[in-house]
């Protein structure tokens, strides 16, 4: 196994716990339509498309009103909610010999936001979020955006690390190596997402990105 060249990273469930906030502006949007509620297990195991693709089958014609109620609430609700994923730090430290990016299905600004907030934005090249490219994934334009903006092509050199078959779906589609975080049980396992390569943690990306033992984070432990 080649060390790659660049590593593009999706973000929730993959660098970050932004869950409980996702969930809480869905719940308002479903309470305004008179629609059953969801868990954060619920959102975990559901939430695949960017808004922009699912709130039309989720709302039908009525789907703008629904993203409105959405992102009115997630203003209020996604960065007190946000935790970086066991191992996250140590993986963004050990892959900085490399140039990073993240390409994520979160809408664009809320996206940038959060990497702002957690202090990390000097850790990417890029930050492309859903309605930055001319279509969200599973598409690979998104993919391609970010390569675009860090002046580098697509190539198995190239990683796209994600949790979900839809994520490994974008990056074979984009011509990238399909990297499989985690054991993908809210998404059918590893099987159904069939991965290039797989990483049980966080911990073993660390460890294969070549990770020295240098970051200074407090509290993990594999």
């Amino acid at each position: 196994m080649s060390r790659p060249e660049i590593v593009l990273y999706d973000w929730d469930n993959t660098l970050v716990d932004a869950w409980a906030g996702v969930t809480a502006a869905l719940n308002a949007t479903f309470d305004a339509f008179g629609l059953p509620r969801w868990t954060v297990a619920d959102t975990i195991t559901r939430v695949r498309s960017s808004l922009r693709d699912s709130f039309p089958v989720l709302f039908g014609r009525a789907w703008t009103r629904a993203r409105d109620i959405f992102y009115a609430t997630l203003e209020t609700q996604h960065l007190r909610y946000l935790t970086p994923m066991p191992g996250a730090e140590h993986v963004l430290a050990a892959g900085a010999a490399e140039t990073q990016a993240v390409v994520s299905n979160k809408t664009g600004r809320f996206l940038r936001a959060e990497v702002a907030h957690l202090g990390w934005a000097h850790h990417f090249g890029a930050v492309v979020g859903a309605g930055d490219a001319s279509a969200d994934k599973p598409d690979p334009a998104p993919l391609r955006l970010a390569l675009t903006r860090l002046g580098a092509d697509p190539g198995p050199g190239v990683w796209y690390v994600g949790d979900t078959a839809l994520d490994m779906q974008a990056a074979r589609a984009a011509g990238l190596t399909a990297v499989l975080l985690g054991g993908a049980a809210h998404d059918g396992g590893i099987d159904r997402a069939a991965p290039d390569l797989h990483f049980v943690d966080a911990y073993a990306l660390a460890d294969a990105l070549g990770h020295t033992g240098s970051c200074a984070c407090l509290g993990e432990g594999p």
